[in-house]
């Protein structure tokens, strides 16, 4: 299935009005089996679903590592994946299994994140960037989203190793740009603790929380944190960088990892 889809429409434009072909981005209900047992759905933009799944069920704890992955296999002319892996059962069952995530800011029961609720660890990596680096490439980011190029309709994510080494994810669903990225990373064998993460939008709970589960060291954005974001980032010793602008950059907690 194409992640987009073209359309007629009327466009009204310096006292005209005419019909324009637009491109729409395609919006489904990804379902998520793991070991013949569906343990729910996400709604999504049909590209990268695989990556997507790996990205999310690592960072709900189901799957601790990618060696434990052992096939994926995408079905359903795209709206379905199924993982073959080792997997927490008790986590699995956490979920709700007739959920929806939705392209939003996520599960309704999940919005406001209890920082004490979260399984993971400190990060206490010595991983730090260059300034200059991180505004570099916060200016290319952009240039780099092809779906976010054609129809303007979608959140992104990436994640940079070196000027060689970078994945991108886009999604209608801000968390889901995450999970797509990280997920391509570790399939192809890359350690995404010695990376930095970009997003397009708002730096939420829900978005440093997936950084800090999967452990990268550093999530930057062009735009603000929430105060529990915030908060999030401070306990679990994650870097976050808001505003980053032209040479200008928040860095709300654990500036140790920015040089200047």
């Amino acid at each position: 299935m194409e992640p987009i889809y073209q359309t007629e429409v009327t466009k009204i434009k310096n006292g005209k009005k005419f019909t324009v072909t637009d491109t729409l981005v395609r919006e489904i209900k990804l379902e998520i089996f793991v070991n013949n047992e569906r343990v729910g759905a996400v709604m999504a933009t049909p590209i990268d679903q695989e990556a997507l799944v790996v990205g999310y069920l690592m960072s709900e704890n189901i799957i601790s590592n990618i060696k434990d992955v052992k096939k994926i296999k995408l079905l359903n002319d795209g709206m379905r994946v199924d993982i073959e892996a080792i997997a927490n059962e008790e986590n699995i069952k956490k979920l709700n299994a007739e959920g929806v995530v939705i392209s939003g800011c996520g599960k309704s029961m999940t919005a406001n994140i209890d920082p004490e609720m979260i399984e993971a660890k400190v990060i206490k990596s010595d991983f730090c960037i260059d300034a200059s680096l991180l505004f570099e490439q916060m200016g290319k980011f952009y240039t780099q989203c092809p779906l976010y190029e054609e129809t303007g309709c979608v959140h992104t994510a990436k994640i940079y190793f070196d000027e060689q080494n970078y994945f991108i994810g886009e999604d209608i669903a801000q968390h889901n740009t995450i999970d797509k990225a990280v997920g391509k990373a570790l399939i192809a064998g890359f350690d995404v603790r010695k990376a930095f993460l970009m997003v397009s939008g708002r730096l939420s709970s829900e978005m440093v929380a997936k950084a800090v589960m999967h452990q990268i060291p550093i999530l930057a954005s062009r735009t603000a944190s929430t105060c529990l974001g915030l908060m999030i980032a401070e306990k679990f010793g994650l870097t976050l960088v808001g505003f980053v602008r032209g040479e200008k950059m928040n860095i709300y907690r654990h500036p140790r990892r920015i040089n200047v």
